[in-house]
């Protein structure tokens, strides 16, 4: 049991564990201290200062977010110095900000903005020169925009800590400190694997996604154009949309989300979960045949965009060991250009595919050259689940009162194993089911596989014994947590027949591209993930589909156009190549 300490706080005595700092002391009582850099799944820095508090003992005042309680300490919270020295804090960031917050991306939902307000700061004290930079929104997924950056830190400690990938640091002294990657390149040149999780903790709106909502506005456009404008949906979306209309975090709003879109006028909504099942088929039949011989060990699961980025930049020796098989978007978006065409008797040109997706990344992979038919991209956009939540708001739709509709044919049908896909694992899971009825003939007993789950941003590991054969198989989200397992795997220290590896924490579920949490609450939330994940696996229970093999038009998929799992054909459509890259600063 944790030893407890007695401090004051504004006069009243408390209890609490050692170790606990001010911020969270204050916070057992009722006392919410305001904040900026802090977030509680970071390290914690204490450099805006917003929080700071006043010590009997200290002449200055402390951040309250980086200091730990003592024996007899007594704190005030608020006091005429404190209230002074935060709005100074505050409006000195204000002053040196853009003057466009009606026009902002973060309008609404932006930390400083809010701070602001609750502070009564209601105009700017100090003029003159203010932070210029050049905006970086050439890449293909990632914004920089330095001008609206308030130095906080997350940006760096997230891609540092939680991904491993150490791509963002502060420049300069002074008023011309900036935050951006080695050498201030250009993001699709750094390090970036553009997983977008800097988007996701930034305050305010320093790291944006690059937006594609203008493009399918185009494409929805009145009069309508000559596209056939389809829309397909990942599986990670279900469980986050409705948290921008205000439901319950983790609310499965599928039949809503259908809905929706078939009112803002797509010709055909199709569910990703389909070619989810299909991936299962292609990646089972590719881990088999590695099993006896066809290929490296361990296999590594393809399907995050950011996780592939990830090891071309810093694994290309375990190339080898990646699956061929294009991510369940791609795999959709081929099938919409070619088989879906075919039914339809519509030239794949005239077809607009849109890809509503959890994650940033997806964009840079739509734009991969690998990904084209014909010359032309077979994903013309991708938006994320905030970009779709916005569009939705945008056309009017009360979303909350919104029938349930189901998705089209012929790529709407799914089990629940592409269901959950979204969460950490699930590829695994889904995977181990359809390998086992390959291997045994018949489905896993209870068709779930509870080893390999978890949000938490832990490395998990099974062993699975299968007709004889035992597998060994790891899963790991965030790419912290990948380096560690790579690493054992490469020292000979680990020995794994299959590898799953999520680029975000808690997998596609916490996605750079999901809802922002409302003020007050934090991405990498735990409870948040958990919500989610939870969603995604009620729906996948409460199905009679489980299993990828068992979906009657992935069989017919096969039996009418792709052949066999493997084949000629789906090896042509189905499968992709990845490519060392060396971004700049990397030797």
């Amino acid at each position: 049991m944790s030893q407890m300490i007695s401090l004051k706080i504004d006069g009243e005595p408390i209890l609490v564990p050692a170790g606990t700092t001010v911020m969270d002391a204050a916070e057992t009582l009722g006392i919410h201290i305001p904040r900026l850099c802090y977030h509680p799944e970071l390290s914690l820095e204490g450099n805006c200062r917003v929080c700071v508090v006043q010590v009997e003992g200290f002449d200055h005042c402390l951040a309250s977010c980086a200091t730990t309680a003592w024996e007899g300490m007594e704190v005030q919270t608020n006091s005429p110095v404190i209230r002074e020295a935060r709005r100074d804090i505050v409006e000195l960031l204000l002053d040196n900000h853009p003057k466009d917050c009606q026009t902002c991306d973060r309008d609404g939902i932006c930390e400083l903005q809010n701070l602001a307000y609750r502070m009564g700061v209601r105009e700017r004290h100090f003029e003159g020169r203010r932070k210029q930079f050049p905006i970086d929104d050439a890449g293909a997924s990632v914004v920089r925009n330095a001008e609206k950056c308030i130095l906080c830190g997350r940006c760096i400690r997230v891609c540092g800590e939680v991904q491993g990938v150490f791509n963002l640091s502060q420049h300069g002294r002074g008023f011309t400190t900036v935050v951006g990657p080695a050498n201030l390149a250009p993001m699709d040149e750094s390090a970036c694997i553009q997983c977008g999780q800097c988007v996701s903790v930034c305050p305010t709106a320093a790291f944006l996604e690059q937006d594609h909502t203008e493009r399918v506005w185009k494409a929805l456009g009145f009069p309508r154009t000559d596209k056939h404008v389809v829309v397909t949906t990942a599986p990670a979306i279900r469980a986050a949309l409705g948290e921008a209309f205000g439901l319950p975090m983790g609310t499965p709003v599928t039949g809503k989300m259908v809905t929706a879109l078939r009112r803002m006028g797509f010709d055909a909504i199709f569910d990703v979960n389909f070619s989810a099942d299909l991936t299962i088929m292609e990646e089972a039949h590719e881990l088999l045949k590695r099993l006896e011989g066809g290929g490296p060990l361990p296999l590594l699961t393809s399907c995050s965009p950011g996780w592939v980025s990830f090891l071309e930049k810093f694994y290309p020796e375990l190339i080898p060991h990646m699956s061929s098989c294009k991510s369940p978007m791609q795999m959709q978006s081929t099938l919409i250009k070619t088989y879906y065409a075919q039914q339809k008797g519509l030239d794949p040109k005239d077809i607009y595919v849109v890809s509503v997706m959890p994650c940033v990344a997806k964009k840079f992979e739509a734009a991969r050259p690998e990904h084209v038919l014909d010359g032309n991209p077979t994903t013309d956009a991708v938006i994320t689940t905030r970009e779709l939540a916005q569009m939705i708001k945008s056309y009017g739709i009360d979303f909350t009162r919104l029938p349930d509709s189901d998705f089209d044919h012929p790529l709407g049908t799914s089990s629940g194993a592409g269901d959950i896909f979204g969460a950490t694992g699930g590829v695994m899971e889904a995977a181990l089911r359809t390998a086992a009825f390959k291997l045994t003939g018949k489905n896993l007993g209870n068709l779930e596989l509870t080893e390999v789950r978890g949000v938490t941003g832990e490395i998990r590991e099974a062993s699975v014994t299968l007709a004889g054969k035992t597998l060994n198989v790891a899963v790991a989200n965030g790419l912290q947590n990948a380096k560690v397992l790579l690493e054992a795997v490469k020292r000979g220290e680990k020995d794994y027949h299959l590898i799953e590896i999520m680029a975000c924490p808690g997998g596609c579920i916490c996605g750079g591209g999901q809802p922002y949490p409302p003020i007050g609450t934090y991405t990498l939330n735990h409870d948040l993930a958990h919500a989610r994940a939870k969603a995604l696996y009620s729906i996948d229970s409460a199905k009679i589909l489980r299993c990828s093999h068992d979906n009657p038009d992935v069989q017919k998929l096969y039996a009418d156009f792709l052949g066999e799992p493997l084949s000629h054909r789906a090896h042509e459509l189905l499968h992709t190549h990845y490519t060392a890259r060396t971004p700049r600063g990397i030797r």
